[in-house]
């Protein structure tokens, strides 16, 4: 009997294109193309090359400018690249004209952030809102290179003979299958309203933050569960919701999806009812990454997206995490502090000033629980 031998996937080769404002500074720019790369290699995707252009705004036909679009085309035949990713939405007339040029893949960055989901959803609920953002983003920029629906429909890249009538069939068949979606999603958004409701009288809390700032540790550090935890951008696409007591007050924790900028307002739609665990929670625990030099921005991508969702009004706890990973020296305390509710430094990872952080929520939780049964008692500290 011959042994089985398991091929390695081939994994396929990638460039980088931004287009930055001229007075965006350097620094802004390599963390948002590093980003880029971490959320590339999130698909098994090789940067081999990245390519930046300055313009005040982007070429409305290409996206870059001619000359640039020239060093990228031969670049591409060079190198062999298999795919370009860039870093912003392209519209459906940028797609068309890009693909004409250059001939090969190309993703902007809503997509690749709605591949990357579409990776990690697991339970029935998250994959259908995931499929259904992404036919909605694919629908209007379907091309005869047929570049992005091969994985679903198990197709290959090209299409030899693919003309105008096959794209329009193709459209067809994607619109009945968002028709079916939404049905679907309705009647789980349905089934997920109902428990929510069953929930009626019990104090919740719920983790957001930027993806990879830690939410999933933290998670599993305050519930006492197991939850799935890596040092990856979106680990957790589906809710987690667990039960926690303290000091016999029971509340229920969440962690949701993470946020990051420019994220697809399509996602963001058909998450709504994920989203709901954010919005309808009592206190929010917003976990930011204090080793990011970043992480200013990325507090501001956060609480955009809360007051998108119509959870800004939320009392907030601001948790700074991964406080190992700096020195005393690294960080204005007095900047980070000065504005937020309460606010505490933290590190899931060594499990410093965990106890803290657990008497913070625990007050907190404790005001919202007498407020919902006023003849509380407080039990006795002995």
């Amino acid at each position: 009997m011959g042994k089985f031998i398991e091929t390695e996937k081939v994994r396929e080769k990638g460039i980088l294109v931004a287009v930055a404002s001229k007075g965006e500074s350097q620094e802004k720019i390599d963390d948002h193309l590093a980003e880029l790369s971490f959320l590339a290699s999130t698909l098994d995707i090789i940067v081999s090359k990245s390519f930046l252009q300055r313009l005040d705004h982007p070429d409305p036909r290409t996206f870059v400018g001619k000359g640039k679009l020239e060093e990228i085309s031969a670049y591409v035949k060079m190198e062999k690249v298999d795919l370009i990713i860039f870093d912003d939405d392209l519209s459906p007339s940028q797609l068309r004209n890009l693909e004409k040029v250059l001939q090969i893949k190309i993703y902007d960055r809503s997509l690749l952030i709605l591949d990357i989901f579409l990776k990690r959803a697991k339970t029935a609920q998250a994959k259908t809102q995931v499929e259904l953002a992404r036919f909605q983003y694919l629908l209007p920029r379907l091309t005869r290179l047929w570049t992005h629906l091969e994985r679903q429909r198990g197709g290959t890249a090209t299409r030899g003979g693919a003309g105008e009538k096959e794209i329009e069939t193709d459209r067809r068949i994607i619109r009945d299958r968002i028709s079916l979606l939404r049905k679907q999603l309705d009647k789980i958004e349905r089934q997920s309203a109902t428990r929510r409701k069953s929930r009626d009288g019990i104090v919740r809390v719920a983790l957001v933050g930027y993806t990879n700032a830690g939410k999933s540790t933290l998670m599993r550090l305050l519930s006492k569960e197991k939850v799935y935890t890596k040092d990856e951008l979106f680990a957790t696409v589906d809710s987690t919701v667990r039960k926690v007591v303290i000091d016999q007050i029971p509340f229920l924790l969440s962690d949701t999806v993470g946020f990051i900028r420019k994220l697809p307002h399509n996602l963001i739609e058909s998450f709504k009812s994920t989203l709901e665990e954010v919005r309808e929670a009592d206190l929010l625990l917003h976990v930011v990454d204090v080793s990011n030099h970043a992480y200013e921005d990325h507090i501001r991508v956060v609480e955009d997206t809360l007051e998108e969702i119509g959870a800004s009004d939320i009392k907030t706890i601001k948790i700074f995490n991964k406080t190992d990973k700096i020195t005393d020296g690294d960080l204005d305390i007095h900047k980070v502090n000065g504005n937020s509710f309460p606010a505490i430094f933290v590190s899931a990872k060594t499990k410093f000033h965990l106890q803290e952080l657990k008497g913070l929520v625990f007050g907190e939780v404790e005001k919202v629980h007498s407020k919902i049964y006023p003849h509380y008692l407080k039990p006795e500290t002995v």
